[in-house]
């Protein structure tokens, strides 16, 4: 199980009330999962949110064949509004 850091932006934040927290996870089912249970305001953050792994964009890879290496920063990026 990898440990890494998880960091929020913008509406992710506010629902986390965190900037960023540690975690264990294998994946980045693993880790949604574990960061959402009991957060419903976040949850519905994360579900509409993109995520990059260490800079790299998740896309539409399926969140549990995502594995996360040691170390690992994961950024949850909600939608942004803007131009």
């Amino acid at each position: 199980m990898a440990k890494g850091v998880i960091r929020y932006w913008a509406a992710a934040k506010d629902a986390a009330g965190v900037a960023e927290e540690p975690f264990e996870a294998e994946t980045l089912a693993d880790l949604v999962a574990d960061v959402t249970a009991g957060r419903e305001p976040l949850a519905r953050v994360v579900r509409r949110s993109s995520f990059l792994v260490d800079g790299d964009p998740v896309g539409l890879r399926a969140h549990d064949a995502v594995a996360l290496p040691e170390g690992a920063t994961v950024e949850v990026l909600p939608p942004f509004a803007g131009g």
